[in-house]
């Protein structure tokens, strides 16, 4: 995605030696055409509709766990936010671990990693119906929700690292990898799209019970009052199931796609590469590297505000906007807009640059995010700020996996025999985000907690809208103005990007005179 390459100057070259820049002159004379593999188009497809899963089901539990949990499950709010942390802290951990359990796996006839996608596909379905079933034992619930919830984070995990590796590993072409992730990146967005409306219209059809102010109520109706309750708490907990049994059959759905339409190639120069660093001397040299860590640090803050709009934007809409039956609708308008825009923000970091994109496209969301905590209920304004939020979601969305690779170039030439560490970098920005995620919905759970909310209650206290006015606006606009501010910090330009690119382009022609080229890292920005 880099911009300005006819107007390239020669200043990268002073970044390597004679003997590189004639190497790679050499090697253009001397080099052979190969044949290329060529996907074709339903290949791409194929391989794109593997990404739906992890997006649809990720979808559904980010916006409706926590309201499931506390008004259709009825789990009180402190155990709700241990499941909530918990659940997220372990999924953080399963990526390296499950990144390191794949490295040490063996070809098999079906690949390397072909079999972790097809035998954990049946278990996560499983355990993704689990998670929307209320047991009959209100003693255990809360253990029953974590256990369930931690397994499907481990088994989705078990399927979509391997999932995101593929990539390097349906062709040995540049060009039909980065066709085949365009291809990916789309479905991708669409998951989200799809997981909102399965999840949010199924379930809003449901009649959503709710409990009066007890204070509030006739003493000769209670018993009618509580017979229609349980009888409405129950349609709401069905509906929950139906949606989990429809997208656990778009998830094995998309997994049988991929096995059938997908063929997992073995690197032909695979066994030639330079031997790896090892993992902590790696990890060691990853998070020393400053313009990583800066980059990390500013996303973290970012990611965190988008994070906690989306695990209280529901209970939100429902007791503090008043939207009971409307908040369903303002999703899929946010999810729907961040689509439509995600095009329009790779144009626009093309055009004026990945800093000048992070700056805009994330601050946007801060008016309307004051607008929303200060305006009464007013449907017609929310649905505006659910669109400008929307956009503000798909910069946040692209930016971090397109800056990445950047910071991996970076490296690169700082560290030019530091091979294999590509997978670290992803792997632990995944794993700092996700237990943030964790960190911040235990917190806000916890927060409504202390402030008396009242599960299934009709209408809330005030000191609770007050709080999901804070989770919503206050916090997340502290949040993205520390981590623009950070953003100040991170070195890497449009200038210095370009100076990376043409100096990487040097070795790697030097490097493939040997035979056998290195690895690109902008194809990595898939792997884990």
């Amino acid at each position: 995605m880099a911009k300005g390459e006819g107007s390239e100057s020669g200043s990268a070259a002073g970044l390597l030696s004679p003997s590189i820049l004639q190497a790679g002159e050499r090697q253009a004379q001397v080099k052979e055409p190969k044949k290329k593999q060529q996907l074709s188009v339903c290949n791409k497809l194929c391989y794109a509709v593997g990404g739906a899963p992890y997006q649809v089901t990720g979808c559904a539990l980010g916006f409706f766990l926590q309201i499931y949990l506390l008004d259709v499950a009825l789990v009180d709010p402190f155990s709700a936010s241990i499941i909530l942390f918990v659940g997220r802290a372990w999924d953080a951990f399963t990526d390296p671990l499950v990144g390191f359990c794949i490295s040490k796996s063996s070809w098999t006839r079906l690949g390397r990693l072909m079999p972790w996608i097809i035998f954990s596909t049946p278990l996560a379905v499983v355990a993704y119906f689990l998670i929307w079933f209320v047991p009959d034992f209100p003693r255990g619930q809360a253990l029953w929700y974590l256990i369930f919830y931690c397994l499907f984070e481990t088994l989705v995990t078990c399927f979509h690292v391997p999932y995101s590796a593929l990539t390097m590993f349906i062709s040995t072409e540049q060009s039909e990898r980065d066709s085949a992730t365009a291809y990916r990146m789309t479905v991708e967005v669409l998951g989200t799209v799809l997981g909102t409306a399965i999840q949010g219209q199924i379930v809003g059809q449901a009649n959503a019970p709710c409990l009066q102010d007890p204070s509030d109520s006739a003493l000769a109706s209670e018993s009618s009052n509580r017979t229609h309750s349980i009888s409405s708490l129950r349609q709401t907990q069905n509906a929950y199931l139906l949606a989990a049994g429809v997208i656990g059959s778009i998830y094995v759905v998309c997994a049988v796609i991929l096995t059938l339409g997908v063929r997992e190639r073995r690197e032909p120069c695979e066994t030639q590469q330079a031997e790896p660093v090892p993992f902590f001397r790696g990890l060691r040299l990853v998070m020393s590297h400053g313009p990583y860590v800066k980059l990390i640090a500013a996303f973290l803050f970012t990611s965190l505000a988008f994070m906690l709009v989306e695990g209280n934007f529901a209970l939100f809409c429902t007791y503090t906007l008043g939207f009971r039956n409307e908040f369903q609708n303002l999703l899929l308008a946010i999810m729907l807009s961040a689509t439509f825009t995600i095009p329009l923000w790779q144009w626009f970091l093309t055009r004026f640059g990945k800093k000048t994109a992070v700056y805009i496209g994330i601050s946007s969301a801060v008016p309307f995010l004051i607008l929303v905590a200060l305006i009464e209920s007013n449907l017609i304004i929310t649905y505006v700020v659910a669109v400008a939020a929307g956009i503000s979601v798909a910069a946040a969305f692209l930016l971090p996996w397109s800056m990445l690779p950047d910071v991996i170039d970076d490296f690169h030439l700082k560290h030019p025999h530091s091979h294999g560490t590509e997978p670290i970098f992803f792997s632990f920005y995944v794993f700092f985000t996700k237990f943030a995620s964790g960190v911040s919905m235990g917190i806000s759970t916890l927060s409504l907690d202390f402030a008396g909310y009242r599960s299934r209650g009709c209408s809330q206290p005030a000191r609770v809208k007050f709080t999901l006015k804070m989770l919503v606006a206050l916090t997340p606009i502290t949040l993205i103005l520390l981590g623009l501010l950070l953003f100040k910090l991170y070195p890497i330009d449009e200038e210095k990007r370009r100076q990376n690119k043409k100096a990487l382009q040097a070795l790697r022609d030097e490097a493939s005179s040997s035979g056998c080229s290195d690895t690109d890292s902008t194809e990595l920005a898939s792997i884990l």
